[in-house]
């Protein structure tokens, strides 16, 4: 997750990654906001279409930030799903459907998640190690990061793996008006596509963080809200061995793990990876995209 103008991935000097992304998004989104006179950016941009009318809005550097940053991942505090949500194809969802947490693809089907980025440098070796196993991901992309690592998004997208809106700057999304969760959602979308030619159709919400609203724009534009069951909390650093045990503990059939390519140094999550992966299949599990 990085909020930067310049899009160096932030760093993790003794403070949380999410604190950071959260209170750094909020303050640099008005210099990163992409906007219709802005290079690169398609005139005619594809929400557009599927939202007759619609103009991008103001920048959210117009509105103050929340009092209190939601804490990562609903650390204690923030919006939670009411139920577990399993489907065996997303494109299944309506506008009142809770994010899918799990999938139904049949005896130890997962899905592993990689969010944040495109990084250039976790993403290539996180990308070389699927390749090594031939195993498809997910990767929940934010618009910001691929505008300014456009080469590895396309790596990523060229390997054959899943895209999805992770929106343009990682923002609290209940914290804002419609119109700028909109914006967040849309700006994300028309980028992706700017640079991979992918039309992102699945949506995971920063911090997993749904409301109504959001749920609303996601079956407006034809994404499917994508949450997770197994989180090992590799964006704190916890250490190999525990984001190791985290999914070898967590994991059932149907589980959709949530790991990190972006937002700071992921070097612990490249070193489990290398580790899980191979086990999982040893023990029988394959991979899927949802």
């Amino acid at each position: 997750m990085g909020e930067e103008e310049k899009v160096a991935p932030l760093a993790r000097l003794g403070m949380t990654r999410r604190l950071l992304l959260t209170a750094g998004g909020l303050t640099l989104l008005a210099v990163a906001a992409p906007d219709q006179a802005s290079p690169g950016v398609p005139a005619a941009p594809l929400h557009q279409a599927r939202r007759p009318g619609t103009r991008l809005a103001s920048l959210l550097s117009s509105d103050p930030p929340p009092a209190e940053p939601l804490p990562p991942h609903r650390r204690g505090s923030g919006p939670r799903r009411s139920r577990t949500n399993t489907v065996t194809s997303h494109r299944k969802h309506q506008v009142d459907d809770v994010p899918m947490t799990t999938i139904d693809e049949g005896h130890k089907a997962i899905v592993l998640t990689i969010d944040d980025g495109p990084n250039p440098i976790y993403t290539p070796q996180v990308l070389r190690l699927l390749a090594k196993y031939k195993v498809a991901a997910t990767f929940s992309m934010i618009g910001i990061e691929v505008r300014n690592y456009p080469g590895v998004a396309r790596e990523v997208a060229d390997a054959g793996h899943m895209i999805a809106n992770h929106t343009w700057a990682h923002l609290n999304l209940p914290a804002l008006s419609p119109a700028k969760v909109a914006d967040q959602m849309n700006w994300a979308t028309d980028e992706i596509h700017r640079v991979t030619g992918r039309v992102p159709d699945l949506f995971r919400a920063p911090y997993g963080a749904w409301s109504p609203v959001v749920l609303r724009h996601c079956a407006q534009t034809g994404m499917t809200p994508l949450d997770w069951s197994v989180d090992p909390r590799d964006w704190s650093l916890p250490g190999v061995t525990s984001i190791v045990d985290n999914i070898m503990d967590n994991t059932r059939t149907g589980s959709i793990i949530l790991e990190h390519d972006g937002g700071g140094n992921r070097s612990e999550t490249v070193a489990a990876l290398k580790i899980v992966i191979p086990r999982l299949l040893a023990a029988g599990y394959h991979f899927r995209t949802p």
